[in-house]
This record gives structure tokens, C-alpha cells and sequence, in this order.
């Protein structure tokens, strides 16, 4: 399957088990956490199912309307609408003014890396599913007969780019970037394969749309990390699988 953008992901062939997909890895992820990360992934998936529009890909619902869905005042709305995109799970896209509501897209790649630990209690299948493994099974033994019926059956699931193998350069670039800004890092950079050659840093993201979020944000913070190895140039494309 083909790494594409969030609408492209949804629409078509497997979009229907796609989406439920993901709103099951955000309800698993929550029931692990507890407390006020188990309400926050509670009300988004409750919001995605209500109001996010997989055609245009994008939410388009005012604070007001959102308060209602959830019970609560605009207050607690403004907080969790930050605390969203703080994780990088929305995306402004378009800042709300008067007599206009603000645009936002799901970052279905910063979902499911954040929630990644949790597929494996929703179970073997969602967690071959999920992960692109075919088997869930990790310990380098051959599928039996069944696991191998089952794998042929499996969604891929679009989203994080999968590196060719660990490059040691990207890697240590990658741990600097981590410990500075770990939000950021789990919303935006995890996601990222990336190789250096010479003193050149190539980035591969898992979609355009993420690969051109990470030129225009994140660009400079890169920058500034790979240059304490020596690089003096960065490559960011996304890619199709």
C-alpha cells in the first residue's frame, strides 16, 4: 500500500476498518493511561466520530458546538484543543476569526506512535495490522499456517515511514532531538527515516503533508542538531510506499 496524506488514507478501499482502526488505538491507548489522558482521548475520538470530515480532511466545528459534544464549558474546550495540538495530534490549519470557526487535520502519524504500545493489548491481529509486521510476532520464528491466512487478510495502516535500517548518524541526531523537545519529537520527528551521507542529512517522512510541515517548522531545529556532526545540508520529501 501506498504511504499517503490523511484524506488519500481514508478514502477508498479499507478506509472504513482504517478509521476504526485508529479510534481503536486511541481508546486503548486512554484506558492505559487513566485519568486525564484516558477523558482527552475519550473526547477526541467521541469529536472524530461526530465531526471530522474524512472527505475534505479536516474539523471544522466551533468551541461552542464542541462544548455541547463533550459536556463542558468553551474553557475546558480552549485547553484540550491545546493540549491536541501541543501532542501534534491536530494541526492549525486555518486560525478562526470572527463569524469563521478554525480549520484543524488529524496527524494520524502522531497518533499511532504515541499509541503504539498499546496495540499489542487490543490483540495479535490488530497489532500485525497496526504495525505492518503481518504476524505481530517479533521474536524472528516463521508463522505458522493460520498467522500466515491471517496476514494475507490485513489492512496496512499508512503513517510513519519505516527506515531501511537504523543509521547511526540519524540516530544520534534523532536521541538530541528527543531530549529537547520530546512533544515535538513523538509528533513529528519519530516518524521520520533518515540517513547521512557525508554532510548531508536525507529525511524521509511517511506523507507529503507531514514531510512539509517538518520543512516549514522544524527545518531549523534539525538543522541546528545535525550540525554538531558536521552537516550543512538537509533533504526532506515524503514519500510513497
Amino acid at each position: 500500500m501506498r504511504a499517503t496524506d490523511g484524506k488519500q488514507a481514508f478514502m477508498g478501499q479499507g478506509a472504513a476498518e482504517r478509521k476504526y482502526d485508529l479510534l481503536t488505538a486511541l481508546g486503548a491507548w486512554g484506558m492505559g493511561q487513566g485519568g486525564a489522558e484516558a477523558m482527552l482521548a475519550l473526547r477526541l475520538s467521541t469529536l472524530i466520530t461526530a465531526r471530522y470530515n474524512w472527505r475534505r480532511d479536516e474539523l471544522t466545528t466551533g468551541q461552542r458546538e464542541i462544548a455541547a459534544l463533550w459536556s463542558v464549558d468553551t474553557r475546558t474546550v480552549k485547553r484540550q484543543m491545546a493540549r491536541l495540538r501541543e501532542l501534534g495530534w491536530l494541526v492549525l490549519v486555518r486560525q478562526g476569526a470572527r463569524g469563521r470557526v478554525a480549520v484543524y487535520r488529524l496527524n494520524t502519524a502522531a497518533i499511532l506512535h504515541a499509541t503504539r504500545d498499546s496495540f499489542a493489548n487490543v490483540g495479535p491481529d490488530f497489532l500485525a495490522r497496526m504495525t505492518g509486521d503481518g504476524t505481530g510476532n517479533d521474536s524472528g520464528a516463521q508463522p505458522d499456517g493460520q498467522a500466515r491466512k491471517q496476514a494475507g487478510n490485513v489492512v496496512r495502516f499508512p503513517g510513519i515511514a519505516e527506515p531501511d535500517g537504523q543509521d547511526a548518524g540519524w540516530a544520534r541526531i534523532s536521541d538530541r532531538l528527543q531530549r529537547a523537545n520530546p512533544h515535538t519529537h513523538a509528533a513529528w520527528i519519530a516518524g521520520l527515516a533518515g540517513r547521512v551521507e557525508e554532510d548531508r542529512l536525507i529525511l524521509r517522512a511517511p506523507s507529503r503533508f507531514h514531510a512539509r510541515h517538518v520543512s516549514t517548522h522544524l527545518r531549523d531545529t534539525i538543522y541546528s542538531m545535525a550540525a554538531l556532526d558536521g552537516i550543512r545540508r538537509i533533504s526532506i520529501e515524503g514519500i510513497d510506499r
